[in-house]
């Protein structure tokens, strides 16, 4: 079996709220009673692993051979991220039911190219802690 997803312009970023479209193709044995493109996000790290399916694409009695386009657009949140304990990342994935094939593209959706760094938030800039409500001193 082969399962392939291809993105309009080879992009794997997209800012939240964008659309990503492409084309899924797939060539499986003929005893495949649907095929479905996934778009969903995961989480991994330490505790509890979560996932959810935001978007669906199902070919009921797909052809042994075939091929399609697609188009989701993409929710406002959660961002891509990874910290010391946890990372959520984004991905399109077309599965072959039953039996469980599948082709994969991992995503960043976030406001910049990669994902937030957790380890960078939180930390005291440089030059001292800046508090709310705090006026500067003038001599």
């Amino acid at each position: 079996m082969t399962m392939r997803i291809e993105i309009d312009d080879g992009r794997h970023w997209f800012l939240p709220g964008e659309t990503v479209s492409g084309r899924m193709a797939w060539e499986t044995d003929g005893d495949v009673e649907s095929v479905e493109l996934r778009l969903f996000w995961h989480t991994a790290g330490k505790g509890t692993e979560d996932v959810e399916i935001v978007r669906e694409l199902r070919v009921d009695t797909p052809e042994s051979r075939g091929e399609r386009g697609f188009s989701f657009e993409l929710p406002l949140q959660p961002y891509s991220f990874s910290g010391s304990l946890i990372t959520l990342a984004w991905a399109l994935e077309l599965v072959a039911l039953p039996g469980g094939e599948l082709g994969r593209i991992d995503l960043v959706v976030a406001p910049t190219p990669v994902e937030v760094r957790l380890e960078s938030l939180g930390r005291e800039p440089s030059g001292g802690a800046l508090k709310l409500g705090a006026r500067p001193e003038h001599p």
